[in-house]
């Protein structure tokens, strides 16, 4: 079993979570408490559920976890460009990091069906 810190998929949600944590330093106070709560603790609930996937003999279901929550980050995401919280380049940034999450969940879901 790898550890799961040295998966890269951990590593790029990791990343994700560091640079939100930046971007939201210049937030108004009625963004930072509301939108960015949310955010925060779906990606730290992403995060758990790429822990317990590595870790829990139901992998699946944890990657599948992991899978929904991505696609929740990247709606929030979109709200945020919408509502033009974040530049159109933050949100490329934010988006190539989702993607490269997405792809690595689907391929380890992929390679337990084997």
């Amino acid at each position: 079993m790898t550890l799961y810190d040295n998966l890269p998929v951990y590593k790029s949600s990791y990343d994700l979570l560091l640079l939100i944590f930046s971007i939201v330093k210049n937030f108004t106070k009625e963004y930072k408490y509301t939108l960015w709560d949310v955010i925060k603790k779906e990606i730290i609930n992403l995060i758990s559920n790429i822990y317990k996937a590595n870790n829990k003999y139901d992998k699946q279901k944890n990657i599948s976890l992991a899978r929904e929550k991505v696609e929740l980050i990247r709606l929030y995401f979109r709200l945020w460009k919408d509502l033009k919280i974040i530049n159109l380049n933050k949100f490329v940034e934010i988006n190539l990091l989702i993607e490269s999450i997405s792809k690595q969940l689907v391929a380890w879901d992929k390679s337990l069906l084997k």
